[in-house]
């Protein structure tokens, strides 16, 4: 394919052909910083999907809030997906794109950014919810979860489709972005502010109730999932920090991209910035799992039965066969160990019991015998 003008034109004036080390020499290899990379990302995909099939097969897992870790863990799968899609088209690729395929590119990881910060926010109001008014859960109430959930990623797909609509720096190169070269400043300014604005607003949701429940701990001990809903809270909150703990380096970096009217030579160096982005998406199953007892349990049995299945296909009816000797092998020693209770089980229900048979005599069953015997009247 031939090289797009128009993206030469916005690379070229920002800068960043000249700080690409792989241009003009060797066409066709691949670094080892791109292959560590996207071996990260493949990581992540397998990881969240198992974060998925666990919460679709435990139906302990069906209610509100993991929907939302499940719809988190959607959005983790997505930003892995994009990112590796994103190294596939980069270096020479990259000016071999159209415009509209290069917002395409790009704008899959702002739509799967904005809906993972979307989807923390729609955790937080549940939370707060939950743990504040004390709301009982009503499963008939399934469609306002989804309802949420689909505006997270109405909105977070509007967001990041406004650069393909016409927000962008076509025609005008001074207002580019030098990490992103056909974004303008402007909507790259606004996109980190909607995003700040947001994780505040969560924080202030979170410690709004972590200091409402520390207050009112007798209110909370009385509620009877308090101690599942304190557990669910703390791993959000680590979610919700490392999150931020990840994603602070390339905000501020974007930032200084808005401000930096020269060309900062940090701004060359993104991909690292990013890297530790997207590494936040493979941190979160490992959250669940370490801060959670039911989705360790449930990752657990995941791995138990696939194990199983590759290691007993072909054995099934082997298997099936020796499951009964041992049922009664543990008969047996049950029977031997508690004669008693071995004998009244294995007794058939409406023996051992007295009827009356209205003719001033009571009939006892016993053993399999009939007995009449007279009945004494009381004093």
């Amino acid at each position: 394919m031939m090289i797009n003008p128009q993206i030469y034109l916005h690379y070229n004036y920002t800068g960043k052909l000249d700080h690409r080390p792989t241009m003009g020499a060797s066409p066709g290899t691949v670094d080892a910083k791109t292959v560590a990379f996207l071996v990260v990302c493949g990581f992540i995909v397998l990881e969240n999907l198992t974060v998925l099939l666990a919460i679709w097969r435990n139906h302990r897992f069906h209610n509100r809030m993991y929907y939302f870790i499940g719809n988190l863990a959607l959005c983790d799968l997505l930003a892995a997906v994009a990112y590796l899609v994103n190294l596939l088209l980069s270096g020479e690729k990259t000016l071999q794109l159209s415009p509209v395929r290069w917002f395409i590119r790009e704008g899959s990881m702002f739509v799967a950014l904005s809906a993972s910060i979307f989807s923390l926010l729609a955790i937080a109001i549940e939370r707060h919810l939950t743990m504040i008014k004390m709301r009982p859960y009503d499963a008939s109430k399934n469609y306002r979860v989804f309802l949420l959930i689909g505006t997270c990623w109405l909105v977070a797909v509007s967001l990041g489709a406004l650069p393909l609509l016409g927000w962008n720096c076509l025609g005008d190169l001074p207002d580019c972005s030098t990490i992103l070269p056909l974004y303008s400043k402007k909507y790259v300014a606004f996109c980190i502010i909607v995003f700040i604005v947001l994780l505040l607003a969560i924080s202030v949701l979170y410690a709004r109730i972590y200091i409402l429940v520390k207050s009112s701990s007798q209110k909370v001990s009385k509620h009877r999932n308090s101690e599942h809903a304190m557990s669910l809270l703390r791993t959000v909150i680590i979610v919700v920090g490392v999150f931020i703990a990840c994603w602070t380096p390339i905000f501020v970096l974007l930032l200084l991209d808005v401000a930096c009217e020269r060309r900062c030579s940090i701004l060359y160096r993104a991909d690292w910035f990013i890297g530790v982005a997207v590494l936040n998406s493979a941190m979160n199953p490992v959250i669940y799992t370490l801060a959670s007892r039911e989705m360790r349990r449930a990752f657990l049995g995941l791995a138990c039965a696939f194990c199983y299945r590759v290691k007993g296909s072909g054995t099934d009816s082997g298997n099936k066969q020796s499951l009964e000797p041992s049922r009664s092998r543990s008969k047996s020693w049950s029977s031997q160990n508690h004669p008693n209770q071995s004998q009244q089980s294995s007794r058939p229900a409406g023996l051992d019991r007295e009827r009356e048979t209205g003719h001033g005599e009571i009939t006892v069953v016993a053993g399999g015998t009939t007995q009449v015997v007279p009945r004494r009247e009381g004093k």
